[in-house]
């Protein structure tokens, strides 16, 4: 039986509240790569390309930003209420091997509409912000630098606005610099943009 079922048969990812979290985090105490992958799965889809809302996928990022993230998240740094207690009492090899894990992942369009208009706009865009210097030019990320090619729409709105109006704790400064000044339309077309790729 998976831990899933072993843990919550009923569970209903947009319903996650924080005793859903509790459950599934005291069950992760000892559990297995694969048993964490299934409870990362419940958010971030089975194959690591999330299709809730706002929620990143993490198929296909550079092992080195997600294994990033976790840290500041586990540490306190970055401070992701949902989040809180899975990453708690993750070890450093727990974080290697999952940040591997996705990273080995291929990404995958989220089944948003992708507005072409607004994905043309947000390639200007980019090109004017230089989101490619250290995305790259496919948008594939690299190193400490996430993956924005086929992440979701609504989640890259929100994170980029973050970014540019409450820089994040932990994050690079060239981020919140590069995006910086930029109105709503244009994170909106950057975000249908990076979808696009």
């Amino acid at each position: 039986m998976d831990v899933t079922k072993r843990i919550m048969p009923t569970w209903r990812p947009p319903a996650l509240g924080l005793a859903a979290a509790l459950a599934f985090a005291a069950a992760a105490q000892g559990a297995t790569l694969q048993e964490r992958v299934a409870l990362c799965a419940g958010c971030h889809g089975e194959d690591g390309n999330s299709k809730l809302e706002k929620i990143p996928s993490l198929a296909g990022q550079p092992a080195f930003f997600t294994m990033n993230s976790l840290f500041l998240m586990r540490e306190g740094v970055r401070k992701v209420d949902a989040m809180a207690s899975f990453v708690k009492d993750l070890t450093d090899e727990e974080l290697d091997g999952l940040s591997k894990h996705y990273a080995a992942l291929p990404a995958k369009p989220s089944g948003e509409t992708v507005d072409q208009a607004l994905a043309q706009k947000g390639a200007a865009v980019a090109t004017q912000r230089g989101c490619g210097s250290c995305h790259l030019p496919t948008l594939a990320g690299q190193e400490q630098i996430p993956r924005l090619a086929k992440q979701r729409i609504d989640y890259l709105v929100v994170t980029l606005k973050s970014y540019r109006d409450a820089p994040r704790p932990g994050a690079d400064t060239a981020m919140s610099a590069a995006i910086a000044g930029a109105s709503d339309e244009d994170i909106t077309a950057l975000a249908h943009f990076s979808a696009s790729k």
